[in-house]
């Protein structure tokens, strides 16, 4: 490898995208060569400087734009002895190639930090997704459950519930309707009664209209459940008297 090539690997070293063979020639390189050595530096602190930028969504054409970019534009050689005594021509063309490549290097970083934001995004919705169909499901099976038992009860403000119980699943499904949001800083809790002792069942979002909520637990022993009104986030044990009590059949 001759040292020119050498000494147009700054770009490539900084971003780690060497083979192994070229990197470890360039790393060689970088102990006599003063000029490689801080451009290298400079370039590895802009990327990272680039890296912890806020990164707004480039164009759809950016992308091949850069990668256009990169394959025609070569970059230039850091300076040597012979690029001192040249004139200001050639300092400006390495001047305006660097920042080429600076302009480059901050494409593929917000390019490369928007496709892993959008990437973690869509990982999520689909983690999401694929909880609320289990949870769905669950909650069909239960509702269907040829051993479902059904309780009603009243609930303040003229909201009605009702809690389907299949014991051969040992699960539990709520049915809530006209239930109104709770005040502000406060949630609404369900809680499965263990014989006087109250487990929680997870959070009730009342939203609009009716919804079933798959209570979260198994109901082992539980002879009832209970709702109340608790600080946001929940709580270990009920805080407040409870909104409405329901026995199991």
């Amino acid at each position: 490898m001759i040292t020119d090539d050498l000494h147009r690997m700054a770009g490539a070293y900084a971003l780690h995208a060497l083979p192994d063979d070229e990197r470890e020639a360039f790393e060689r390189h970088l102990a006599g060569c003063a000029p490689c050595a801080q451009e290298s530096a400079e370039l590895a602190a802009t990327a990272a400087r680039l890296g912890l930028a806020a990164a707004a969504a480039p164009r759809r054409e950016m992308r091949e734009q850069v990668l256009r970019r990169i394959g025609t534009v070569r970059q230039e050689s850091p300076g040597t002895a012979d690029t001192a005594r040249a004139g200001r021509g050639t300092a400006r063309g390495a001047v305006l190639g660097r920042w080429a490549l600076a302009a480059c290097l901050a494409g593929a970083t917000a390019l490369g930090g928007t496709a892993w934001w959008q990437y973690d995004r869509a990982q999520e919705a689909v983690r999401r997704e694929a909880a609320a169909e289990r949870q769905s499901a669950e909650i069909a099976a239960v509702l269907s459950a040829p051993d479902a038992t059904t309780r009603a009860g009243r609930l303040p403000d003229g909201a009605r519930g009702s809690v389907v119980v299949s014991r051969a699943r040992d699960r539990a499904v709520f049915v809530v309707s006209g239930l109104p949001r709770p005040p502000g800083g406060k949630t609404y809790q369900l809680w499965f009664d263990d014989g006087g002792t109250m487990r929680s069942a997870g959070l009730l979002d009342p939203g609009r209209g009716a919804r079933a909520v798959l209570m979260q637990g198994a109901v082992g022993r539980s002879s009832g459940m209970g709702v109340t009104v608790e600080p946001a986030g929940g709580s270990a044990r009920p805080t407040t008297a409870p909104l409405a009590l329901m026995e199991f059949a």
